[in-house]
């Protein structure tokens, strides 16, 4: 089942990979990517339902016209979705581990624990603005299609300060329902990933499959 909801002028594709009773998880994907289409093999134990979002000018979500993707854009998708499914836990691979530490900060009550994990977009711009640059639609390209090229440009150069992330970090621990707000499964650690894994509150887990056992 796929549930349309809407992010002003953007129709968004929220999925339901398996139903069920109990808290939801939400899944984010990376960069480019878009919803699975079956509950992967690390999340099957989950006793809840699962859900799955496309982001913004992803998969079957609609495309903005002229770009202006941000992860805050996709913050703001990942909040419409929770005001959907009730408290949830998050977990987002890449960019969505991203939105995913943004979320448990913006909205601490709505996000039962946020697993960050590996993916395309993980790394984002740096700690500091770079050039613009001006692309289009790629040769052969149908006007609307997803991934939209505007988003792969735009989000894989978005700033990401350590001291900004850091803010989600310390909101999420101080206004979450859980003892353990965020949790770090990832083997590559850009400066603001490795800035909130040093602050209290902060956990590390080998695989995603063995962190959402701590919200179980």
């Amino acid at each position: 089942m796929t549930v349309r909801l809407q992010h002003n002028q953007v129709e968004l594709a929220l999925h339901e990979l398996r139903g069920g009773a109990g808290r939801p998880l939400l899944l984010l994907h990376a960069l480019g990517g878009r919803s699975p289409k079956t509950v992967p093999n690390w999340a099957l134990p989950w006793t809840g339902p699962v859900w799955a979002l496309d982001f913004t000018g992803h998969g079957d979500s609609s495309v903005p016209a002229g770009g202006g993707y941000t992860s805050e854009i996709l913050m703001g998708d990942a909040d419409i979705a929770l005001s959907h499914l009730g408290v949830s836990t998050v977990v987002g691979h890449g960019l969505g581990a991203y939105v995913a530490l943004l979320i448990a900060g913006a909205r601490s009550a709505l996000v039962h624990g946020a697993v960050l994990v590996d993916g395309t977009g993980l790394a984002g711009g740096g700690v500091g603005p770079t050039s613009s640059v001006v692309i289009g639609p790629a040769p052969g390209s149908r006007l609307g299609s997803t991934p939209d090229p505007y988003a792969l440009v735009e989000l894989s150069r978005d700033v990401r300060p350590p001291d900004y992330a850091t803010a989600f970090v310390r909101q999420a621990v101080q206004l979450a329902p859980t003892d353990t707000p965020i949790v770090v499964c990832t083997r590559w650690r850009p400066p603001w990933l490795e800035a909130v894994v040093n602050e209290p509150g902060v956990l590390e887990c080998p695989t995603p499959g063995e962190a959402l056992t701590l919200f179980a």
